[in-house]
C-alpha cells in the first residue's frame, strides 16, 4: 500500500504532466499543500523530495518549489556501436554530417556545443589491469563534454584513454584541436590500422560527488550512471578504456539482444 508521501508525490506528478503546473511555474507553498492534502509538513516535504530526486521539480532560492524544464533525453542503445563502426569507413563528408551524440539525442551538429581536453598520463593499477599493460604505461587521456545549446550542463562526461604509443602513430590523434573528430574513436583507430572487434560496457549507479552534481546540473537525490567502455581489437588487444558519467535523470540505457530461432 502506498504511503501518504508517495500518494502526494504521485498526485503532484500527474498534475504537472497534465499541464496544471507548467515548466518554470511555482508549486503552491508548502503550507498550502499541507492544507490541501491534510497531511503534516514533514510528509509534504518528503513528497516534494521524491519529485526533486526525479528531476521533476527543483527548489529555487526565493521562489520555492518550481517545475523543472525537462532536459533533453539521451537514449543510449547497444546498437550504437555497430552504427559507429559502419560509419568509421565512410567518407569525410558523410562522417561530418552526424555523430554519436546526435544519434543518441536526435539533435543535429549545429544544436551542440562540444569540448575536449587532452593530457598525457600514466596507467594506475586499475587502468593497467584493464589494458593488460604494466603500471605506469603512457596513456593519452581525452575528456569529452557535449551539451545542448539550450542547456548549461553536458549530457555526460567521458574520460577516454588510448595507449599513447599506439595513438602516436597518427600525430593528429594527439591534438585536441582536431576534435570533434568526424567518425569518433572508431575512425581514429581505423586511421592507425586498428579494427575494433567487440565493445564491453560495464554499468553501475551511485550517488554523485559534489563536483559531478555541479557539472551535470543534478538536483538533490539524483544518481549518476557510471559506464566503463572497453574496446578490444581483432587481435584481442584492449585499445580504448573510457569511463562515462551520465546523469540518471535524463539518460536511458536500451539493450536489444537478438535471439536465435529454435
Amino acid at each position: 500500500m502506498a504511503k501518504a508521501y508517495e500518494r502526494i508525490a504521485d498526485d503532484l506528478r500527474q498534475r504537472i504532466r497534465a499541464g496544471e503546473y507548467r515548466s518554470g511555474e511555482r508549486l503552491p507553498a508548502e503550507t498550502k499543500l499541507v492544507d490541501e492534502y491534510r497531511k503534516s509538513l514533514p510528509t509534504v516535504r518528503q513528497a516534494l523530495g521524491v519529485l526533486q530526486a526525479e528531476g521533476v521539480i527543483e527548489k529555487q532560492h526565493g521562489r520555492g518549489n518550481v517545475v523543472r524544464k525537462p532536459r533533453r533525453l539521451v537514449t543510449r542503445t547497444n546498437e550504437r556501436h555497430q552504427w559507429e563502426k559502419d560509419r568509421a569507413r565512410q567518407s569525410l563528408d558523410e562522417r561530418q554530417q552526424t555523430g554519436a551524440t546526435e544519434h543518441d539525442t536526435g539533435l543535429t551538429v549545429s544544436d551542440l556545443v562540444f569540448s575536449a581536453e587532452f593530457s598525457e598520463t600514466e596507467a594506475d593499477e586499475d587502468l593497467a589491469e584493464a589494458f593488460g599493460v604494466p603500471t605506469g604505461t603512457r596513456l593519452l587521456e581525452r575528456v569529452y563534454r557535449t551539451r545542448y545549446r539550450e542547456e548549461e550542463a553536458p549530457f555526460n562526461v567521458s574520460r577516454s584513454r588510448l595507449l599513447y604509443d599506439m595513438a602516436a602513430a597518427n600525430a593528429a590523434l594527439l591534438d585536441a584541436d582536431n576534435e570533434p573528430w568526424p567518425g569518433g574513436t572508431l575512425n581514429q583507430l581505423h586511421s592507425i590500422g586498428v579494427e575494433v572487434a567487440r565493445i564491453t560496457e560495464r554499468i553501475a549507479a551511485r550517488p554523485p560527488t559534489f563536483e559531478e552534481s555541479e557539472e551535470l546540473g543534478l538536483t538533490a537525490g539524483v544518481a549518476v550512471i557510471v559506464l566503463r567502455k572497453t574496446c578490444v581489437d581483432i587481435d584481442g588487444r584492449v585499445v580504448e578504456v573510457a569511463d562515462v558519467t551520465l546523469p540518471g535523470d535524463r539518460t536511458e540505457l536500451e539493450f536489444t539482444t537478438p535471439l536465435e530461432r529454435w
